[in-house]
């Protein structure tokens, strides 16, 4: 009964903290509504409904997150670092399966992907775009295990990616240019962050000689760069 009631309250606390991220939207809504926009009463009822179930999810999300997400992949990250060196390398070809499986579960990639294939009438398909931004992010994760793991600096890998970004952006056309980097903002979202983060760190806290401040963190940027790189290659094909 006291687990019930604790939470209860936790999920009240989260639905607030949810209310209070939609309300400037509602606010600016309706604003606007009364300014500008001057949609049908049945218009206006749909959106409000809309913003209700995203109300829910929201809230549902978030509290699944904190005490889902982010415990299972700390735990999860705790044993994976306690094993011994050789049995330890098997975070690498996890963190490949962890990466594809988590972006493949992303709604903002899958958002994304829709809107590329729609822009383009079907030329860039929906799921090319969603697979190839699934690639991406499992390389990202399996390097970012690989550094904890063998403890190299993270600039070894940004500099030398972000360099070579810089090289292809000579060579990709604008339109390809434009989604690569979009592809990078929307593959770092709320799954990467919560769960394959919280496996990170849980691991850094249990390997010795590492730190989950310095090696836990500077997954972000490997995930935010790599689909970058694989949507400006994906682009040179597409011009060739």
């Amino acid at each position: 009964m006291n687990e019930i009631i604790y939470f209860g309250r936790e999920l009240s606390f989260t639905f607030w903290g949810s209310l209070q991220t939609m309300l400037p939207i509602l606010f600016f809504f309706l604003l606007f509504q009364a300014l500008y926009l001057k949609l049908p009463r049945q218009r206006i009822q749909q959106v409000l409904k809309g913003l209700a179930i995203s109300l829910v999810g929201l809230t549902l999300f978030l509290f699944g997150v904190e005490y889902g997400l982010l415990p299972a992949g700390e735990q999860m990250g705790i044993i994976l670092g306690g094993m011994t060196y050789p049995h330890r390398c098997v975070m690498i070809p996890l963190g490949l399966f962890l990466g594809f499986a988590s972006t493949l579960a992303e709604p903002a990639v899958r958002v994304l992907g829709y809107e590329v294939d729609k822009a383009t009438s079907g030329l860039i398909k929906e799921n090319l775009v969603i697979y190839s931004l699934a690639v991406g992010v499992a390389i990202a994760v399996s390097l970012g295990m690989a550094r904890i793991i063998f403890g190299f600096p993270i600039q070894y890998l940004l500099i030398p990616g972000y360099l070579l970004i810089l090289v292809l952006l000579k060579f990709t056309s604008s339109n390809f240019m434009s989604i690569a980097f979009d592809a990078g903002g929307v593959a770092t979202g709320p799954m990467i962050t919560t769960f394959v983060v919280a496996v990170t760190l849980g691991t850094a806290e249990v390997i010795p000689g590492r730190d989950p401040v310095m090696d836990g963190f500077g997954l972000i940027a490997l995930v935010a760069m790599f689909p970058i790189l694989l949507m400006m290659l994906l682009g040179l094909m597409f011009e060739r």
